[in-house]
């Protein structure tokens, strides 16, 4: 994979019933052997006559809100940007499936456009399903409440503030400066037939939006590539906004590494720290853990990408999600 991806653009704070589509579940990304050509193609001396850039390998794939990534996690690489003589890049496409157990399940649909070089838009539509938590809430309060899944909807804008090796400074990574836009379509109706429990209990509001800050790091000096990845998330989300957000921003951590088995198989790890600043409620809504995943993704070809994963996600909702499985694809045009 390689030529320094990047991303970026900033999210307005929306306030009303403004839907976005697209994203969930999801595994790996990141760069090979393309890094170390693309580096030639970008950084190449004055003069020197460049060739017409051949697309590499579909990396990074699509983390499940719509970014280029891996399953939760982000990478500062740009997916699919423009090649030499384009105007503006192609699309990706991606879906994702996570297995989390007691009928509870996510599904992610995700879409990313790069129109230059540095700058990534992406959409990601997130649907989980509540599984037995509406007739745990029916025993437990008598409420009936009328969703059986959340809605997620996620619009992002990454901007590369650093290609790799820029400045020909071969130490440099790759920086991205990320907003992302959420928009909960279920918060509102769940949270007025449980009489404001949802509210009392800190998660407070439907909308927001998140700010992400990664750099992206391809080591070659190892007997294989090993990609490193560290962002921080500022986010008033909880579990993502699946169950909606906060009043107050939490600063957490974020990251992923990546070894290149061969050119085309990758096994991957990250890890995703989640906001827990609310009540939790007693065999309801239990309290938010870290999550991490172990990933496997295979090249299919110059477009597209598989991966599957491991998953621990800690308490979700009414139930423990460890030990779960999931699935992703991405395709490049």
């Amino acid at each position: 994979m390689k030529n320094n991806r990047q991303n970026g653009t900033h999210y307005q704070h929306s306030i009303g019933h403004w839907k976005y589509s697209v994203l969930i579940a999801a595994a790996v990304w990141a760069a090979p052997a393309a890094v170390l050509a693309a580096d030639q193609g970008t950084n190449a001396p004055a003069g020197e006559i460049e060739k017409k850039a051949e697309k590499g390998p579909p990396l990074p794939l699509h983390q499940i809100e719509g970014n280029g990534g891996i399953f939760s996690t982000l990478s500062a690489y740009i997916v699919n940007p423009p090649r030499d003589g384009e105007v503006v890049g192609r699309p990706a496409a991606g879906f994702a499936y996570v297995n989390l157990g007691h009928g509870q399940d996510l599904y992610a649909l995700t879409v990313t456009e790069s129109p230059w070089k540095r700058l990534e838009l992406g959409f990601g539509y997130n649907n989980l399903n509540l599984g037995d938590l509406p007739t745990d809430i029916l025993k437990a309060t008598g409420v009936q409440i009328s969703d059986q899944s959340v809605g997620l909807y996620n619009g992002n804008a990454r901007l590369q503030l650093l290609a790799e090796n820029e400045f020909r400074q071969k130490w440099i990574p790759a920086l991205t400066f990320g907003t992302h836009f959420k928009f909960n379509d279920t918060y509102g109706t769940i949270n007025h037939e449980l009489g404001g429990a949802l509210a009392q209990i800190g998660v407070t509001h439907n909308t927001d939006v998140d700010f992400t800050l990664y750099a992206s790091k391809l080591l070659t000096f190892l007997p294989r590539p090993v990609l490193v990845e560290l962002g921080g998330r500022a986010t008033r989300g909880v579990w993502n906004g699946l169950l909606g957000f906060t009043p107050d921003y939490q600063f957490l951590f974020e990251g992923n590494i990546g070894v290149f088995i061969t050119d085309n198989f990758i096994l991957a790890a990250e890890y995703k720290q989640q906001a827990s600043d609310y009540q939790p409620i007693n065999g309801l809504i239990g309290k938010a853990s870290d999550w991490w995943t172990i990933d496997a993704a295979y090249i299919v070809n110059k477009h597209l990408t598989v991966a599957a994963g491991y998953g621990h996600f800690g308490t979700v909702l009414n139930h423990e999600a460890n030990g779960v499985w999931g699935i992703t694809t991405k395709y490049e045009f």
